[in-house]
């Protein structure tokens, strides 16, 4: 009886301590783990030039990924994305445009042409990344992660059309995704914006 209560309390001191050294490093390996698995920690270059990796580059802050054209029927909301941009850009929401051609060619122009359409016609100020493909073998590494069933089940599948969305919580996991004819300031955009804002880290 003496020795199994020796054991036992060997045994259970064992545990305290796992248990302590694991308390005591799990806030560096979750943020590092979060950074990891994040569809957004890769490096992408800005619409001027400038390499830039996303997860660090909005770590904390709720994200809206688009994917844009200039010449599409989709092209106004622009406008709203933009309204979203100016009133919970101070809260945490950050709004990324993707310009892409792949569908109707209607992004044909260079970086230049994009940025000056996007300045003078709607006034755009969120930020721009540099043109890419979503679909196909040519995908930017980023797109390849979102449309896969492997490594995203719950909002995989091919880009449709121009002005898809994906919504990024502040770990930078995706949490939602919304068809091209959804308008940005619609209540579902919206409310799941709002949602994923009200989640302080």
């Amino acid at each position: 009886m003496k020795s199994f209560l020796i054991a036992c309390l060997v045994t259970s001191g064992v545990l305290v301590m796992s248990s302590s050294a694991t308390a005591k490093n799990s806030p560096k390996s979750k943020d590092s783990k979060a950074t990891t698995e994040s569809p957004l920690n890769v490096e992408m270059e800005t619409l001027d030039g400038k390499k830039v990796n996303l997860a660090e580059k909005y770590k904390g802050k709720v994200v809206l990924l688009v994917n844009v054209a200039s010449k599409c029927g989709n092209t106004p909301q622009y406008k709203p994305l933009e309204a979203l941009h100016e009133k919970f850009g101070s809260q945490g929401l950050a709004i990324v445009g993707v310009p892409c051609n792949q569908f109707g060619k209607q992004e044909p122009g260079t970086a230049s042409d994009i940025s000056e359409f996007c300045t003078k016609n709607y006034g755009v100020t969120f930020d721009m990344l540099s043109k890419v493909d979503v679909n196909g073998k040519d995908a930017a590494p980023l797109y390849q992660t979102l449309t896969s069933k492997e490594t995203d089940p719950d909002h995989a599948g091919k880009i449709t059309w121009n002005f898809e969305k994906f919504l990024f919580d502040r770990d930078g996991k995706v949490v939602a995704r919304f068809a091209p004819k959804t308008q940005p300031d619609s209540s579902e955009v919206v409310k799941a914006i709002e949602t994923e804002l009200a989640k302080k880290k």
